[in-house]
């Protein structure tokens, strides 16, 4: 296959699995490569995301590498054969690659978590909220760059409010819900839309309140998605030099904890809703 330019985040992490997999088995790129009749020079183009593979060549990788977890081997075909090209990509060279990448992970998730503590999650942002929050963050951009992410943004929403939703958990500090990113009337028009997708089914709301005593998760802020299987899973995370995607086993279970330990401090779904409205009734 031809090597690719700008793999995405998705493909990166196909190459990172096979790494994985042939380390396991302790055999050399070099060795790897001989087994598809190729080079080192493709093998790590292989492993890196750059070019892709055939299900025939995946599946003959693993059969060599003696791994025998068959629900994981489906899982990184289905990765190597996926030719899905959704409305992202109608933003690929216009926005920044991450954008994209975020959106696709996104759309191939079985479930999605997140830990908001400044900001109100993005899939929860009203068009006018999101829009002051990137204009403040960069205020150089003109506004039709701007209106761009804001666009991006509402767009990404279609995981939870699409035919087809994602199930979805996330903790929001009281932070995030007193801060008015845009205005009075803005920061009432956004509680009342999380308390409106609150009621949904596939969606839960939790709060950590203020009140809470003890509280030293300020820097747990994350968006984990679930993926085929728990190895498979991603987290990804705001760094200074732009969006971190971590996938390592260790990593990926010090986040599950973590989720997990933010949640337990936080309220319940209908104290975290009788919250969200006070809030809302008091603007």
């Amino acid at each position: 296959m031809p090597a690719r330019r700008h793999p995405t985040a998705r493909q990166v992490r196909l190459g990172a699995e096979l790494r994985k997999l042939r380390e396991a088995s302790g055999l050399k790129a070099t060795e790897a490569a001989s087994l598809l009749g190729t080079n080192s020079v493709q093998m790590s183009q292989i492993e890196s995301g750059i070019a892709g593979i055939s299900e025939q060549r995946l599946r003959r990788l693993a059969a060599n590498y003696a791994c025998t977890d068959v629900e994981l081997i489906e899982a990184l075909v289905a990765m190597a054969t996926d030719r899905t090209r959704g409305w992202w990509e109608e933003y690929r060279g216009v926005l920044p690659a991450a954008y994209q990448d975020l959106a696709e992970f996104d759309h191939h998730a079985t479930f999605r978590h997140d830990v908001a503590v400044i900001h109100v999650p993005g899939l929860f942002q009203t068009e006018d909220y999101a829009r002051s929050l990137f204009a403040y963050m960069n205020p150089e951009f003109p506004q039709e760059e701007v209106e761009l992410r804001v666009e991006h943004r509402m767009r990404r929403k279609v995981v939870i409010e699409g035919s087809a939703p994602l199930p979805y958990e996330t903790v929001i500090h009281e932070a995030a819900l007193r801060i008015k990113v845009a205005g009075r009337a803005a920061t009432r028009a956004q509680l009342f839309r999380i308390l409106e997708l609150s009621e949904a089914d596939h969606i839960t709301v939790r709060v950590v309140p203020f009140a809470l005593d003890d509280f030293a998760g300020a820097g747990s802020t994350m968006v984990h998605l679930g993926g085929a299987l728990p190895r498979l899973d991603t987290v990804i995370r705001d760094a200074p030099h732009g969006t971190a995607f971590v996938d390592s086993e260790a990593q990926l279970d010090h986040f599950r904890t973590l989720f997990r330990k933010v949640k337990a401090e936080s309220l319940s779904p209908g104290q975290s809703r009788d919250l969200i409205h006070e809030l809302a009734k008091d603007l």
